[in-house]
């Protein structure tokens, strides 16, 4: 410090060279003590990073102080999450994954994109620089992990979760794209979401009890659902070596085919029963015999196994319901002979249309009554067991609605078969993740992310050191919870 000709005090920075005097650096000049102890602070911070010597102090860190009149906000980081998420997909056993290959199912769970604009986020948000041209070149041999990583998935379910193949949850979902031309495997078929016109696959997913995802498989898109179960659960079984299995499957999977398909692998079912599928001698013995009292249930010996039907009275009132709704509508069409529609109750009748009194007796004798076929003898599984497995079937549905909402897993916009897969494996790999975190925190995976977002890293530029300093928002009680339930270290 040096005072100046107008009595004002100038801090520098100087060195002696050659019994010389010489200014290495002006921090400026001032009049006030308030303005000499920042200037001083800034020059001494100045010093010790140009020295480049670690200091015998140990408080005396280079970014300790920050002169905000020195600084410029550069944004935020959300590291919190990816570390977080890291930890995670360590403990699944993704850990010595291609990085790469981890970043993408990082960002497909905090923000979905595609593949390339993922590469992107990733800077974005988490400070991480990843090369395109790598993706490129790496990307196709992620598809051979598939095995590797379902591998994975189950060992984990075996040791978090308790999984012992013993039960089994299966469905499908159709999955469109965002074109309109078919090849061997997007193909026009039924689809769940209503884009009939625009080319789909079917998605099979296997779940523990819990809900969690242990494999999946994927067939083109003009597959019908019933034909998928068997290739899947054998696929499965063979994979992980399989003694005993029950599978439980919503009733469109049920077939004499698939029945005898299931014996023959020695594998036990639980599925829905289309009553109205039933001849008019099964269906009147169910009518005898079943007593119309919540909770009370028969089993019946069929060719597709123990056929078990159960009576509920709520659901008695929403059928009756339904069923009178549908027979004022056909008999409105019935006296309206111009509006040629048809609907369940009705029937062609030479040039006419009248009620179908048949089916409409047969409805009536089903109101309340719900069903379902199993292999499992009643000394093994009773009545009241077998529905409540069946009623869990809700499970897959909730890791479904996960897979395409919050992670956006459609529309596809690929259109080759390869890109189309590692999507699918990506969008698998987050949604173990994903359903790992609402099991073990009892938060929806939104949830859990919105909080986690509160935990930012805010980006700084000291213009003193010409360094970026990072300072890390206080963590919040429900992220300090995630991290404890989800064995996250602090």
């Amino acid at each position: 410090m040096v005072k100046t000709a107008s009595d004002a005090k100038a801090v520098q920075a100087v060195k002696y060279q050659n019994n010389k005097r010489i200014v290495v650096r002006h921090f400026g000049s001032c009049h006030g003590d308030d303005e000499l102890k920042e200037l001083l602070a800034v020059a001494h911070e100045w010093v010790r990073e140009f020295a480049g010597q670690l200091s015998i102090f140990p408080d005396q860190n280079p970014g300790s102080i920050l002169h905000l009149n020195h600084c410029t906000f550069l944004g935020v980081y959300y590291t919190f999450f990816y570390d977080l998420i890291a930890i995670i997909q360590q403990q699944l056993g993704f850990g010595n994954l291609q990085p790469l290959l981890k970043d993408l199912v990082t960002l497909r769970i905090f923000e979905p994109a595609s593949k390339l604009r993922s590469i992107e986020l990733l800077e974005n948000y988490f400070g991480i620089v990843r090369q395109r041209k790598n993706f490129y070149k790496i990307a196709p041999k992620w598809l051979g992990l598939k095995e590797e990583i379902e591998a994975s998935v189950v060992a984990f379910a075996r040791d978090k979760y308790a999984f012992e193949f013993d039960l089994v949850f299966y469905d499908v979902t159709t999955l469109y794209f965002e074109a309109f031309e078919e090849d061997e495997l997007h193909r026009n078929g039924f689809s769940k979401d209503n884009k009939s016109q625009q080319p789909q696959i079917l998605v099979a997913l296997m779940v523990s009890k819990e809900g969690f995802p242990l494999g999946y498989e994927v067939f083109s898109g003009n597959t019908f659902e019933g034909h998928t179960i068997i290739p899947a659960i054998k696929a499965f079984v063979n994979k992980h070596h399989v003694q005993t299995l029950t599978v439980v499957a919503d009733a469109a999977m049920i077939s004499a085919t698939n029945v005898q398909a299931l014996i023959q692998q020695q594998l036990n079912y639980i599925v829905g029963a289309r009553l109205g599928n039933l001849s008019n001698d099964l269906i009147a013995q169910v009518d005898e015999s079943l007593v119309r009292e919540d909770g009370r249930s028969i089993r019946l010996s069929t060719d597709n196994g123990y056929l078990i039907c159960s009576y509920s009275s709520t659901r008695h009132r929403k059928d009756k319901y339904e069923m009178e709704k549908q027979i004022e509508k056909a008999k409105s069409i019935v006296a309206t002979p111009s509006k040629n529609r048809k609907l369940k109750f009705t029937k062609a009748e030479g040039q006419g249309v009248e009620l179908n009194e048949k089916l409409i007796a047969k409805t009536q004798k089903l109101l309340g009554i719900k069903g379902y076929y199993t292999n499992l003898a009643e000394s093994v599984a009773d009545n009241q067991t077998i529905i409540k497995r069946y009623h869990e079937l809700y499970k897959v549905e909730n890791a479904f609605r996960i897979s395409k909402s919050d992670l956006e897993t459609r529309p596809i916009f690929h259109f080759k078969e390869e890109p189309i897969k590692l999507h699918m494996l990506i969008c698998f790999m987050a949604l173990t993740i994903s359903r790992h975190i609402e099991l073990s925190t009892g938060h929806s995976i939104a949830k859990f992310i919105t909080e986690c977002k509160k935990v930012t890293d805010a980006r700084i530029l000291n213009h003193i050191t010409n360094k970026e300093i990072r300072l890390r928002a206080n963590i919040t009680p429900a992220a300090s919870n995630y991290q404890l339930k989800l064995n996250a270290p602090h």
